[in-house]
């Protein structure tokens, strides 16, 4: 069982990777048809959402697009700013909803944005306790402290969820509303931020599988 488990824990991420790379690769090859750029797009839709205060910047790196709200920046990497494609629109598109979400101060991302430094904290001292509870000749009080953190981790994985799913969501709505792209484009779209969407649900899949392993340790030791 222990086996199957650390299978499934390593299998199920790379699963999910391979899937929005995948997908991603197959849909950026030629241009959209009215030819708009992702940054263009994403110019757009934050400008129609009274968010021209919004800046955008290109970064390096490949799919590590991202909005920060601090700085009140979406940032897009080198495989989606500047290009043509239905699923760089897709990406850019999917950014700016995150930052149509904290503008409008959407529940889930208030609530993810207030749980990110409890869930480092948990994060860390979940497996150091465990760490130490199985150097310790498996001392279950460690352990199970630790188990209780992880499950901080999980809970952030959860709330993350809406989030991702509802800026996907805005996306669409919004590339279809401002007639951005066609009909069979608008699809395509769909399913690069699907993929992308399912790699949340395999990481709280994976934390959901590992809690399963660390709680059958615990027992097996009581």
């Amino acid at each position: 069982m222990d086996m199957l488990l650390w299978l499934l824990i390593l299998i199920i991420p790379l699963i999910a990777s391979a899937n929005v790379k995948g997908t991603y690769s197959k849909y950026s090859r030629g241009k959209n048809a009215r030819g708009w750029t992702a940054d263009q797009v994403a110019r757009k839709i934050l400008d129609s959402n009274g968010l021209s205060y919004v800046q955008i910047e290109h970064i390096s790196g490949d799919l590590t697009d991202h909005y920060d709200p601090t700085a009140n920046v979406v940032r897009l990497s080198d495989s989606v700013y500047g290009k043509t494609s239905v699923a760089a629109i897709g990406v850019a598109a999917h950014e700016c909803g995150h930052a149509v979400q904290h503008a409008e101060e959407y529940t889930p991302i208030v609530i993810r944005s207030r749980l990110v430094p409890v869930t480092n904290f948990c994060s860390k001292a979940s497996y150091i306790l465990i760490l130490l509870g199985l150097i310790f000749s498996f001392n279950t009080v460690l352990m199970n402290i630790g188990i209780f953190l992880f499950l901080g981790v999980v809970a952030f994985q959860l709330v993350t969820l809406p989030v991702e799913f509802n800026a996907s969501d805005r996306a669409l709505k919004t590339l279809e509303d401002e007639a951005i792209l066609e009909d069979d484009e608008n699809a395509k779209a769909k399913k690069v931020l699907t993929a992308a969407a399912l790699t949340y649900v395999a990481a709280l899949l994976t934390s959901l599988i590992q809690l399963l392993r660390l709680i059958m340790m615990s027992r097996r030791r009581n």
